[in-house]
């Protein structure tokens, strides 16, 4: 009995050190260690795209974001004629027939007083609903001057839509439909954007041509940041700090939401630059924190108030640096101080 017990015991001992030589022959450890050290993250090294879709990622954004976009259409009236009499041979509006000469009567008839007439002006923009009770971000030169204001969400419904606030300076409005559980779209940080990051434009451009309630989607990268227009394309707006993407965007698109691949709202479109009127691959987006820090006024009517200076700036050049014996280019020249000027 006591034999057995031995041989078993050896046996075992055995199996275990012809094991042991297995392992060491085959390294089965090694793989256990190199998943291992994958798991470290080397900060200086680009992250890894194997596995990652595109393809996807947009159609994600699509059926994600893309519900919370919106057609905005408005309706401005105009009204024309109504024209001072003109009589004929007269520059002051005296005849020169007589009050009841046949002349006087046969050109007044003709060359007299227009009848006034109304037109009615048609826009279209978008915009991106930024709370379920029906709060929608858009462009204020979308819905400015707007007689009547009609939204169209992208399932097709109408609705009337509300002004709640406007700037001007921004080129921001918040307008506001009777209607609850929307579709919601998630304001990103704008902040962390980097040139060469995929961004996707959602819009209803050419709406009236398109009769389709479904928005437009077009994708392209962020092409540089930090844009300024200045006041060249509008003397009421300041166009500083716009994010330029190569994301086809057209007529209509404006008030449209600029997202990333995780469909987060990181700007909202503004403008294009462009020779025909059409698409060359430039377009601008307000960033949306820039547009997050007014959202809540506009909101409640408030109006947006900026701080002014009274002088205008320059940058500094070589010659002037050179002129003023300056030791670089940091800061920059007060060209001129207004007087007597309020914002």
């Amino acid at each position: 009995m006591k034999k057995n017990r031995i041989l078993f015991g050896l046996a075992i001992l055995i199996g275990l050190v012809i094991g042991l030589l297995i392992a060491i022959r085959f390294d089965i450890s090694a793989p256990v260690q190199s998943q291992s050290t994958e798991t470290k993250v080397n900060p200086s090294t680009p992250a890894s795209l194997e596995g990652f879709n595109m393809e996807d990622a947009i159609i994600n954004v699509a059926n994600t974001t893309g519900k919370s976009v919106v057609s905005v259409s408005t309706e401005h009236t105009t009204k024309v004629g109504g024209t001072k009499r003109y009589y004929f041979g007269s520059p002051f509006g005296e005849s020169p027939f007589g009050e009841d000469d046949f002349f006087r009567r046969f050109f007044n008839d003709f060359f007299g007083e227009m009848p006034e007439r109304e037109y009615k002006q048609l826009g279209l923009g978008s915009g991106v609903i930024i709370d379920p009770e029906g709060y929608i971000l858009t462009n204020e030169h979308v819905i400015g001057g707007a007689d009547k204001i009609t939204v169209t969400l992208s399932d097709g419904r109408e609705l009337k839509g509300e002004i709640k606030g406007v700037d001007q300076r921004s080129d921001l409005a918040i307008i506001k439909i009777n209607a609850r559980n929307l579709p919601v779209a998630t304001l990103g940080d704008s902040s962390n954007l980097k040139i060469g990051q995929w961004v996707v434009a959602i819009g209803n451009p050419f709406g009236f041509a398109l009769q389709n309630s479904e928005p437009t989607v077009t994708a392209g990268v962020i092409s540089a940041l930090h844009r300024s227009l200045g006041r060249g394309l509008s003397q009421d707006k300041d166009y500083n700090d716009l994010i330029q993407t190569d994301a086809a965007i057209n007529p209509g698109n404006s008030g449209g939401p600029l997202v990333n691949l995780k469909g987060e709202v990181v700007g909202i479109n503004v403008a294009i630059f462009s020779t025909s009127g059409g698409y060359q691959g430039i377009g601008f987006a307000i960033p949306v924190n820039n547009a997050k820090r007014v959202i809540s006024r506009l909101i409640e009517g408030k109006k947006i108030l900026y701080g002014w200076l009274g002088v205008t700036v320059q940058d500094l050049t070589d010659d002037l640096i050179k002129h003023f014996g300056l030791p670089d280019k940091n800061g920059a020249l007060v060209a001129k101080v207004l007087e007597n000027m309020a914002m």
